[in-house]
């Protein structure tokens, strides 16, 4: 049986490192979009490399071609460099998804968020969803992948825990299961076979705020102090942000708040443990 041939675009970040190395290791025929070949860090043998800006779909004529499976991690945390998240969560995927309907692609995998449907009010959700809305729409075969957080989300609570205070809202008892890229990585490989269309993944651990906020401490071997805050300065600095920043500043702010709220929990895969990732952090 012939494997499929993928492209994988949002290759260099951080997801899209890990799934690059896992489509090798599985054999797959890879290609992946770059912006700059040059700065492609990771050095893997029959890896095809094209360089293209998803932003501009006349770049983009042609890569599509011969390609089974569009594996997307395109997207961007904070807003720079004049983009807005409309102009790459959502308006660089469609680009990568027009050219894939007219290259006869078979499938489109997309790297969304957890409860991202419940979430359209914030900035990195409202371009997220919209564009999963134009992708069921778009006749393609198409998975939806919704992540937790990954492990690298997890660094605000090592950075408190350094300071030597973590400053939680609410009671610290909502769970959260964040994996690590490796984990989300192989799923994403496994979806190229799968039938499902949306798939919400986490990490093997449930853990609970107080109890992440205690690895952290851990980590650094210093004792565990907590602030549990009442949510009405949760809501006050939401407010404030919104007011008086702008959203390429408060989107980030915006949704690690927002969620920190919520119930995160996630069916659980993968086998890294966030507290051997702490350990590792604090070491370098």
């Amino acid at each position: 049986m012939t494997k499929n041939k993928i492209l994988l675009a949002g290759a260099t970040g951080y997801l899209g490192q890990f799934i690059t190395q896992e489509l090798i290791e599985r054999g797959y025929e890879t290609k992946i979009v770059v912006r700059n070949k040059e700065k492609v860090e990771f050095k893997i043998e029959n890896l095809e490399i094209i360089e293209a800006q998803v932003i501009n779909p006349k770049t983009l004529k042609g890569i599509c071609n011969n390609v089974d499976v569009v594996i997307s991690t395109v997207g961007i945390t904070r807003q720079k460099d004049g983009l807005t998240y409309m102009d790459v969560d959502y308006q660089a995927n469609i680009n990568l998804i027009d050219e894939a309907k007219r290259s006869g692609v078979k499938k489109f995998i997309y790297i969304s968020v957890l409860n991202g449907e419940k979430l359209r009010h914030l900035k990195i959700c409202e371009a997220k969803e919209k564009l999963g809305d134009y992708l069921k729409s778009s006749g393609l075969d198409y998975v939806i992948v919704r992540p937790n957080g990954f492990f690298s989300d997890m660094g605000e609570f090592l950075k408190m825990a350094k300071g030597g205070k973590v400053y939680l809202f609410g009671d610290g008892k909502l769970k959260l299961n964040p994996i690590h890229g490796k984990d989300l990585a192989k799923e994403v490989v496994n979806a190229i076979s799968q039938d499902e269309k949306e798939i919400n993944i986490g990490g093997p651990n449930l853990l609970s705020q107080n109890e992440i906020s205690e690895l952290a401490f851990k980590a650094y071997g210093k004792a565990v102090k907590i602030v549990h805050l009442p949510d009405w300065i949760r809501k006050f600095a939401l407010w404030g942000v919104r007011t008086f920043t702008s959203s390429k500043t408060y989107g980030p702010i915006e949704f690690f708040m927002t969620t920190m709220v919520m119930d995160m929990k996630a069916p659980q895969y993968g086998i890294h443990k966030l507290e051997d990732y702490f350990n590792d952090e604090v070491k370098r």
